[in-house]
């Protein structure tokens, strides 16, 4: 999932949000307004998430 979240995050087309509070930080990447992906960032551990049909947002490589 990482490296579909990385070319989900470097897409032009999609907006990205960031947030950090603490040790936690959340990355959210959004496509017209609606949320596909997002990475959570717990001091050691990281978590990725995303919709159903994510597949669709990516580009070819």
């Amino acid at each position: 999932m990482r490296t579909e979240f990385d070319n989900l995050r470097l897409n032009p087309l999609h907006d990205i949000e960031s947030d950090v509070n603490g040790d936690k930080q959340v990355v959210k990447i959004f496509r017209n307004q609606q949320l596909i992906s997002k990475r959570v960032i717990l001091k050691k551990s990281i978590r990725y998430f995303a919709i159903k049909g994510y597949q669709q947002y990516l580009t070819e490589e």
